[in-house]
């Protein structure tokens, strides 16, 4: 139904690659073009942070890859999963790049659209909510919020090395950007938290980690700068993570719309009250 009701959209041709974003892990974050293109698809080759029930919109003909990389584990290396591409698209079929998130977060997509460039594949991209927004707002955290900050930064945790990147300018960042969101972040927290608290940050800033975000498995830890890496080791928790640093942590106390669904009490804006107060 879905084909036909969207019909007026773009087909997933044969010979051409999609590179789409799945958004953070629910599937009703899906774009209709990601939807359809799933459905049209001979060849999906996917990630590892992809929702199995994203895959469910495929037609019951199509043929998955698993083209995951986590850090630390055995990964297919990332020309080999550009060079599979062209492969595929060459035979003629319709081949649906998945990943995670958004392609162009932090997600390698550019890469691979290059190599599809360089062999003369025809593409598109379509775009998917990153984690970092979608995410953290199944979070009940909003990473903009006029009363707290006016620019945002995103960055990644580790570079291909597997090691916290070098070429981060942390005490412009720290003392530039008032809410931080950082992606692969979690097993490095010790030392961006020192380089963030070195920078100027307070230990007690709020801290928020969002595991396995926007999917039945999501759990949220709320600690400080300070405190974030002993409260991680305490809890158990495991990458993949979305980190949050600035105030914005604390409108989760007010905005954390799925616990009200399972009943939780949501508080008045913590913001307003201090203004309140103040005045």
């Amino acid at each position: 139904m879905l084909n036909s009701t969207f019909s007026h959209l773009p087909a997933l041709e044969p010979g051409s690659v999609w590179l789409v974003g799945a958004g953070p892990g629910d599937p009703g974050l899906l774009t209709l073009l990601a939807a359809k293109g799933l459905g049209e698809a001979d060849v999906i080759v996917h990630d590892a942070l992809v929702n199995e029930d994203c895959l469910r919109l495929a037609h019951p003909g199509a043929e998955l890859e698993y083209a995951g990389k986590r850090g630390g584990k055995p990964s297919a290396k990332q020309r080999d999963i550009s060079l599979r591409l062209v492969e595929l698209a060459r035979a003629g079929k319709r081949v649906l790049r998945l990943k995670g998130g958004d392609p162009f977060v932090f997600g390698r997509g550019g890469e691979e659209a290059l190599m599809l460039v360089e062999h003369n594949i025809p593409f598109r991209i379509v775009p998917g909510i990153t984690a970092g927004i979608g995410g953290l707002a199944y979070a009940g955290i909003p990473v903009t919020h006029r009363e707290v900050n006016h620019t945002v930064t995103f960055l990644t945790g580790h570079d291909s090395s597997g090691i916290v990147p070098d070429r981060i300018d942390w005490e412009a960042i720290g003392k530039g950007s008032p809410v931080i969101v950082m992606y692969m972040a979690m097993k490095h927290i010790a030392q961006i938290s020192a380089n963030l608290i070195a920078s100027g940050r307070s230990p007690s800033e709020p801290v928020a980690f969002v595991c396995n975000a926007a999917t039945g498995a999501q759990q949220v830890l709320e600690t400080t700068l300070g405190q974030a890496t002993e409260a991680v080791t305490a809890s158990g928790l495991e990458p993949p993570a979305v980190v949050v640093v600035g105030e914005v942590v604390r409108l989760r106390a007010s905005l954390d719309w799925l616990g009200a669904l399972a009943g939780r009490r949501l508080q008045p804006d913590p913001f307003r009250q201090s203004s309140q107060v103040l005045a």
